[in-house]
């Protein structure tokens, strides 16, 4: 039986493969569009549609792999990921294009909850934040390596070679994954429950489609409107449905909890922020201060790169620090990121810009692994997939509020107040949301646990929890 450093290194190996290309995904649209004859707003549905698509399958591939094992999701998912890839490193138009990389996406999504429900299982409450701290390492520090390595390589060999090299990575990924994964036992006697997934597909989705399309179709335009209104009524359906069906997709008593639906509140408000801030400090730098792609990219990367490095340095002292404490601290770093970049106009430092993206980082790179652990601990074992692709889920739909509050909000203030005072307003709205954040976090219940978070050590790789042994 493989021992959990094994395990880790091996499914975050997988998840690498599926999450580095999103960034240099974003970056590259011109130069796509210009090879397949196309416009960037009919591309901007590479980055849209796997959004969509992961609100839709997101609980479904969770809950499929409480119910199936979660190493055959995860096999599944890297796979399909893997496939696609190859496919949109040959699409002939866009609109193939388009689709293959939901395709891609949408299969590699379900890695993340499998990934985090293999960990958790092999763990102890008390050890699930360190290693939740290099998962998010992973996450945040794939798409850094995928803006240094990639533009070279897209400047020299063309973007197709980007989801090439995806593909190829996947190669040894899935061999190694294959052998070491420890399969996880099925659930007996229980149905799937379709209905439940395809109504909060149909919300979720509809919520996700009309924040992202809302500032580019206008928020009037009838395909936004009947999505906001398709929206709740989906979640409603799902939530009647849910109340009466005996194999529920995600047992609602789990949103009752303090240490489930405040986590996931605390997730939502500042990963809004950090993601809004995310998207908003490259137009800052490039609209106010003139600065080029090239140091915009190098500028950028203080960010994510102080998150890939505070996530598992914080998750192994999250349980002694108490996580309540940690995801309030972390919660006020994003907050004091967006009230420092607010700041930022002609003649500020790259330093004091580098040093505001930093302070984001460590604030997130603090409260999501602590978040994660704390959700994990708070539902049952079985439940453990279908409790990550929530988080995953409500983070992805912080995600596309906080950028499209924080858009909306240069956008309708720059008349009033300038140029560089519109941004200022739009991250002091991102101020409000880590607050928020930092709030929901102070109901939390920390874990009471004497014994300190460790390394993970010789006795700690020895074989997992019976609950991990093959079905």
């Amino acid at each position: 039986m493989p021992n959990v450093r094994t395990v880790l290194t091996a499914a975050l190996f997988g998840l690498f493969t599926v999450g580095f290309t999103i960034t240099i995904l974003a970056v590259s649209l011109p130069q796509i569009a210009d090879d397949l004859n196309s416009s960037i707003g009919v591309l901007t549905w590479t980055v849209t549609g796997p959004l969509l698509g992961f609100a839709v399958v997101g609980p479904a591939s969770g809950k499929l792999g409480d119910l199936y094992g979660h190493r055959r999701v995860y096999l599944l998912g890297l796979t399909g990921a893997a496939v696609f890839a190859l496919a949109t490193a040959a699409a002939p138009n866009a609109g193939l294009l388009v689709a293959f990389r939901v395709l891609s996406a949408t299969f590699g999504a379900a890695t993340g909850p499998a990934s985090m429900a293999m960990i958790n299982r092999m763990l102890p409450p008390e050890r699930r934040a360190q290693a939740m701290g290099y998962w998010s390492l992973v996450m945040a520090g794939g798409p850094v390596i995928g803006v240094v390595a990639g533009g070279p390589v897209i400047e020299a060999y063309g973007w197709r070679w980007i989801f090439l090299g995806q593909f190829l990575f996947s190669i040894p990924a899935l061999m190694v994954c294959w052998r070491v994964l420890p399969a996880t036992a099925r659930a007996r006697n229980v149905r799937f429950d379709w209905q439940g997934s395809l109504l909060i597909a149909a919300g979720a989705g509809a919520l996700v489609l009309a924040m992202n399309q809302g500032p580019q179709l206008g928020w009037t335009n009838p395909l936004v409107l009947g999505a906001f209104v398709l929206a709740p009524l989906g979640i409603w359906a799902f939530i009647a449905w849910e109340r009466r069906t005996p194999d529920p997709l995600m047992p609602l008593r789990y949103f009752g909890k303090r240490n489930v639906a405040f986590p996931l509140a605390t997730q939502m408000l500042t990963n809004g922020a950090y993601m809004g801030g995310f998207i908003l400090t490259p137009l800052l730098l490039e609209d106010v201060l003139g600065y080029g792609p090239t140091r915009t990219g190098l500028i950028s990367i203080f960010r994510p790169l102080a998150f890939a490095i505070t996530g598992p340095l914080v998750g192994a002292i999250a349980v002694r620090a108490g996580e309540r404490n940690v995801a309030r601290i972390g919660a006020l770093f994003v907050g004091g990121s967006m009230v420092a970049l607010s700041m930022v106009g002609e003649g500020t430092t790259d330093i004091f810009i580098a040093g505001g993206l930093a302070l984001s980082g460590i604030g997130m790179g603090a409260t999501q692994p602590s978040m994660v652990a704390t959700i994990a601990n708070a539902v049952d074992e079985n439940d453990l997939g279908v409790a990550g692709a929530a988080q995953q889920m409500l983070t992805q739909i912080g995600t596309v509020g906080g950028i499209q509050l924080l858009q909306t909000m240069q956008m309708v203030t720059e008349e009033r107040s300038g140029l560089t005072g519109s941004y200022g307003n739009a991250y002091l709205l991102g101020a409000v949301l880590a607050a928020a954040g930092a709030v929901t976090a102070s109901f939390i219940v920390s874990s009471n646990r004497p014994a300190p978070a460790r390394r993970l050590r010789r006795q700690d790789r020895e074989a997992p929890t019976a609950a991990c042994r093959a079905a």
